[in-house]
Parts: structure tokens; sequence; C-alpha cells
């Protein structure tokens, strides 16, 4: 058996090896996790836990929290979620490669060019990452 540190263990989950920039932009501006779910809006004891499970991304926050998140932090929502957002980037653009190539009954130069400009997007963004 491989006792190698970089082994990659068979549940490997590539959202996980990314950054969590929740946690690191909350550690810069000194905040507890208490405090950001005072600022989520979470009311009751235990606010810090909600914090925390977004943070190793145990759960997806609802589009209301990651907004706050962004207003909390002063970062844009895509770097907040850098792997949830890299994830949707790579779908929608395996969606917009299979409308690409369908045989549209009208053809209209605007859809057609918004289709290969999401496809042709999504693959320069994937290939500087």
């Amino acid at each position: 058996m491989n006792r190698d540190p970089v082994h990659v263990p068979v549940s490997f989950n590539p959202m996980k090896s990314l950054s969590n920039y929740l946690k690191s932009q909350r550690k810069h501006l000194s905040l507890s996790q208490e405090e950001v779910g005072f600022l989520l809006g979470i009311v009751g004891m235990n606010k810090g836990n909600k914090v925390c499970r977004d943070e190793n991304f145990a759960r997806e926050p609802s589009l209301q929290d990651a907004l706050a998140y962004e207003v909390i932090y002063g970062r844009p929502v895509r770097e907040l979620f850098a792997g949830r957002y890299q994830q949707a980037e790579q779908d929608v653009a395996a969606r917009a490669k299979i409308l690409n190539f369908r045989k549209l009954r009208k053809s209209d130069a605007r859809k057609q060019e918004t289709i290969i400009q999401l496809a042709q997007n999504a693959s320069v963004n994937s290939s500087n990452q």
C-alpha cells in the first residue's frame, strides 16, 4: 500500500481541492464565524455553525447568503466560490457546445454567435487555469 502523502483518496472531490476563500477572507478581516453568522442574519445560538459548513463546502449557501458574503468580504461571489463558479462555467460550456452542433430549424445569427461565444469563453478560461 502506498503511504505517499501525495496519494489521492478514492473519494477525491475536486471542489474541495480549491482554496476556501470564505475562510481566508473571514480571517483576513479578523471576524469570527459567530460574527459573520450575525452579519448574515442568522438568529439563535450557534450562528457560526452555518458559516463553518459554508467554509468547508459541507452545504451550498443560498443565493441570498452568497450575495451577503460578497457584501461582507467585499469580493465578488465568483471569487469567493471559485470552485462552484469554475464548475458552472464548464457545465455551461459543455451544454453550449451541444447546442452549437444541433441543427436549428430557423438559423438565428445572434443565437449562434452567443452559443459559440459561451463555448469559446469557457474553453479559454479553463485553459488559463
